[in-house]
């Protein structure tokens, strides 16, 4: 679907005759042409027969993942010291990065003039986790106790270097904003699974701390040029989760109803009139927004949870708007087939601080998130739902500032390989994938590049990424460009 057709789906009579003269002229013409033969989805009930589709909702084939929780650690989470275990560097602290691992690429301007690249060892050891043998920072070990479940990928790569064109490009296919976000593709691709909730939900935290200054752009849950009904809807960690949800005072639901009654009817008209596919959406949303009056209190109330279950957690979790909180909101929201659940979580940006805010941080955020894990096995939701856990790219093997100096050094960013994991929703659990070099610097073996990522989690999700598309200034567009491959290796 793109703008034009949504408009002419509300052209009126008048001007539907008026474009019929051209219409045979454009049959006819279009006659003498050869068919065109490029796929497209099947639309037809037929044609969801011949190509074994399992129903009308948009998927190219049958899916592994009927949901996505994406826990995106915004700054960059050191591969170095979590998760890409490398003992050959374990007695270089101090040396020079050699050159012929470099090899010449480049640096950000907040160490391209440093004049040494001190090696910087992990700062804790590392254990080995499970039956996988899956080896992990003493940092981590929540994930390691699901070690197991996960299925960590060791070979991303990407090339952006800096953090909002990083986070663009993981979320929108894109280093360069105006795209549509991953989870707005999902809505668009696949539609809602719950009238009263919205398709794609976002929610976002930060480190008690508050050790980094980063910023979280509306559009990296935006909708970019599809419909905005397709956005990502953020909830708020304090008060009504979404403004205005509430009736003022004296403004009882029946009366609510009335109002948004006659609105309907005032959008309506104009929508008739112009044909804005964004009236459609406004008035939608509307309707949205009066259900989740009633479906949002449930969802947000934690107070009915079994007393284990919190504490699974963490301590954390009774502050709202903390990602110990949120995860727990995110195992409600999957119980309420959300289709798309985005988790932010700012503060990994450790230049100058990872001696203190690297244990920090992963007190924040490795309890809860292998707890989701956890509580969604337990519920028999793991199955088909992916929990994604990874930031925008990784850390530097070499120091950044003084490494002797006691009140603090860091890691630069580094975008030439890091580490993520994904568990449920199709992925192989106890799963190990890809390899770098000695260092942790370069790819060596199975490389992900973003798009191979994005791609692969389109596909658990049954959406063939080449596919699913959206006409815009004279270009199909997609979330993987003109990029990206399916990483079957990491499939169940």
């Amino acid at each position: 679907m793109n703008p034009f057709d949504q408009n002419h789906q509300h052209s009126t009579r008048r001007q539907f005759f008026g474009r019929s003269a051209t219409g045979i002229g454009a049959a006819a013409l279009g006659a003498l042409f050869t068919k065109d033969i490029r796929a497209t989805p099947p639309t037809s009930e037929s044609e969801l027969a011949a190509t074994g589709s399992e129903s009308r909702s948009g998927m190219h084939f049958p899916a592994t993942a009927k949901r996505v929780i994406y826990l995106m650690m915004s700054g960059g989470p050191s591969h170095i010291d979590l998760f890409d275990y490398k003992p050959e560097i374990l007695n270089r602290r101090g040396e020079q990065l050699p050159d012929s691992v470099r090899n010449g690429q480049r640096l950000t301007t907040m160490t391209s003039r440093q004049k040494q690249l001190p090696v910087l060892p992990p700062l804790k050891k590392f254990k080995s986790y499970g039956n996988a043998n899956m080896m992990l920072s003493e940092l981590l070990p929540f994930t390691g106790g699901i070690a197991d479940d996960i299925c960590l990928v060791k070979s991303m790569n990407t090339e952006a270097i800096n953090h909002a064109p990083a986070a663009t490009f993981f979320l929108t296919g894109s280093q360069i904003p105006g795209r549509p976000s991953i989870g707005a593709w999902a809505s668009y691709g696949l539609g809602s699974m719950n009238e009263d909730l919205p398709t794609f939900i976002v929610m976002n935290s930060r480190d008690q701390q508050n050790s980094c200054g980063q910023l979280l752009y509306d559009y990296y849950w935006g909708s970019g040029f599809i419909p905005s009904k397709h956005q990502g809807v953020r909830f708020r960690s304090g008060g009504d989760p979404v403004l205005y949800l509430s009736n003022p005072d004296g403004m009882p639901r029946a009366l609510r109803r009335k109002m948004l009654d006659h609105l309907h009817a005032l959008n309506q008209e104009k929508l008739t009139d112009y044909g804005d596919p964004e009236i459609e959406t406004r008035i939608a949303q509307y309707e949205l927004a009066y259900r989740m009056q009633m479906s949002l209190p449930e969802i947000t109330d934690v107070s009915d949870e079994p007393d284990h279950v919190v504490e699974m957690y963490g301590p954390d979790v009774h502050r709202p708007g903390s990602f110990a909180r949120n995860c727990l909101l995110s195992r409600k929201l999957a119980e309420k087939d959300v289709r798309f659940i985005q988790l932010m979580h700012i503060g990994w940006d450790q230049h100058a601080n990872i001696p203190t805010q690297l244990a920090h941080q992963c007190k924040d955020t490795d309890q809860p998130a292998a707890a989701l894990v956890k509580d969604l096995k337990q519920r028999g939701l793991l199955e088909d739902t992916l929990v994604i856990f990874g930031g925008e790219f990784g850390r530097t093997v070499f120091g950044q500032g003084n490494i002797n100096n006691t009140k603090g050094y860091g890691r630069d960013h580094h975008g030439r390989a890091f580490s993520l994991w994904m568990a449920g929703g199709g992925v192989k659990p106890g799963f190990q994938y890809g390899k770098t070099c000695d260092y942790g610097w370069n790819v060596v073996e199975n490389s992900v590049h973003v798009h191979d990522w994005q791609a692969t989690v389109l596909h658990m999700m049954g959406i063939n990424h080449e596919q699913l598309t959206y006409r815009y200034q004279g270009r199909r567009f997609r979330l993987t460009d003109v990029h990206g491959h399916v990483v079957d290796d990491l499939l169940a």
